[in-house]
């Protein structure tokens, strides 16, 4: 079998990425907190804090893939950094848009302007994964 090589860039933000892993685990030990009832949320709040963590749990293990796959095709460059920045990036933009979009006391039912933040990561979604695949198929 032969040994996994990483670029640099790949393995320094892999590391990085796998740091953020603790911060969803307390995402999630605070998730237990709202089913249980013990942090007042209205309906709205509670299905944004769930599509929050849950994002921010696939989109870190996406990352880490995408890392792989950018190195496996050999991007260099502009795309590679598209590549390999893109999908991370959105891990942080889509479940912050989803946290901040829905913060607040009261009855909160509706997102603010920070929901802005999820059509980012949206955006940096779709820039890493297309840049990854095509990548792929040409290389």
């Amino acid at each position: 079998m032969d040994a996994l090589h990483l670029t640099d860039a790949s393995r320094i933000l892999a590391g990085v990425v796998l740091l953020t892993v603790p911060t969803i685990e307390i995402g999630g030990w605070f998730m237990t907190r709202i089913v249980r009832g013990l942090v007042p949320m209205t309906p709205f709040q509670k299905a944004f804090a769930r599509a929050g963590h849950a994002h921010a749990g696939v989109l870190v293990i996406l990352s880490l893939v995408c890392l792989l796959y950018a190195d496996a095709a050999g991007l260099t460059g502009a795309v590679g950094w598209i590549a390999r920045l893109g999908v991370p990036a959105s891990a942080i933009l889509l479940p912050g848009g989803f946290f901040a979009s829905s913060a607040g006391r009261g009855d909160v039912d509706r997102p603010n302007g920070m929901f802005a933040l999820v059509w980012a990561g949206a955006a940096a979604l779709a820039l890493g994964v297309v840049s990854v695949g095509v990548g792929l198929l040409t290389a």
